[in-house]
């Protein structure tokens, strides 16, 4: 099957909610809603169908046919917004198109309408793409400005040190198990994406003045970061052999320390020192054999 271009997918779906009663606006947001947005074959179609009623389409999800053959469905519970309820149908589609689904009731395209400020996922990016009853009559313009970082405070910096290294004891305690599922989940989950990458993505801020955009799970980090601190992250990963995830871990330990210490510099805070080298002692000591 053939990719269909993005203008003939857009056709499809507001073609699709102009024949369905019930369906009352259609609203495209995320990257293919923003100017100027990197978008490639994988990029998916994130899209708001507003409903009359949303529990009929969440009763019977036999609509999800009728943009196409369905490859596999994600079903994104309902949830409440601003007192709304609301759901998600990720939805890839054997054509290889991706189409996120969010169905709204009507009341909460009109309660967004009214905010004083969109909320962050719309102040993105949105195109209005249908309006039969005029419900988006006085929505704000995006400013395109969401999800930019902010500078952390000097609390959220050390809250974020003091996170990576209590993970760097659970990662030594798991080599000495021979535990790899905690090793790969406290290495490569906690310690690298979930503080590594934020104390990266916080030097890309203070390097192009906390202006960029970097996208979920590190996306655009790579186009951003020096190749030769890239290269070094890289590095970091490896298999399942204990050997070889004792280097992983110290190189974590030495990448992040160095970053840490230049967003430091940078925003004008103390690194602290003697937490890694307390730290480090303590490392050699369980991998030597020193400690049960």
């Amino acid at each position: 099957m053939v990719r269909e271009d993005e203008q003939t997918v857009i056709n499809k779906l507001v073609t699709w909610a102009e024949g369905k009663p019930d369906i009352r606006a259609v609203i495209l947001t995320s990257s293919r809603a923003k100017p100027n947005a990197t978008l490639d074959e994988f990029s998916d179609y994130d899209v708001i169908f507003v409903a009359e009623d949303i529990k009929p389409y969440l009763e019977d999800e036999n609509w999800l046919d009728d943009y196409g053959k369905v490859l596999v469905v994600y079903r994104d519970p309902v949830h409440l917004e601003y007192g709304f309820e609301r759901f998600t149908r990720v939805t890839y589609y054997r054509d290889y198109s991706r189409i996120d689904y969010t169905l709204w009731p009507a009341g909460l395209m009109k309660h967004v309408a009214s905010m004083p400020r969109l909320p962050d996922y719309l102040d993105d990016g949105y195109k209005i793409l249908l309006d039969k009853d005029n419900l988006a009559k006085g929505i704000k313009p995006p400013t395109y400005r969401a999800y930019i970082p902010k500078p952390p405070t000097s609390k959220e910096y050390l809250e974020i040190i003091d996170n990576f290294y209590n993970e760097v004891m659970y990662v030594a305690k798991s080599i000495r198990r021979d535990n790899i599922f905690a090793v790969k989940l406290n290495m490569d989950h906690w310690m690298k994406q979930a503080y590594l990458r934020t104390m990266l993505e916080w030097l890309m801020e203070i390097e192009n003045g906390w202006k960029v955009k970097i996208g979920v799970y590190g996306k655009g980090l790579k186009n951003l970061t020096r190749p030769e601190l890239w290269a070094e992250l890289e590095s970091t990963y490896c298999g399942a052999d204990k050997d070889e995830n004792w280097v992983a871990l110290f190189k974590t330990i030495n990448l992040f320390s160095r970053i840490a210490k230049e967003v430091g510099k940078g925003l004008g805070y103390d690194y602290p020192e003697e937490l890694e080298t307390r730290v480090l002692e303590y490392l050699q000591k369980v991998k030597s054999g020193e400690l049960p």
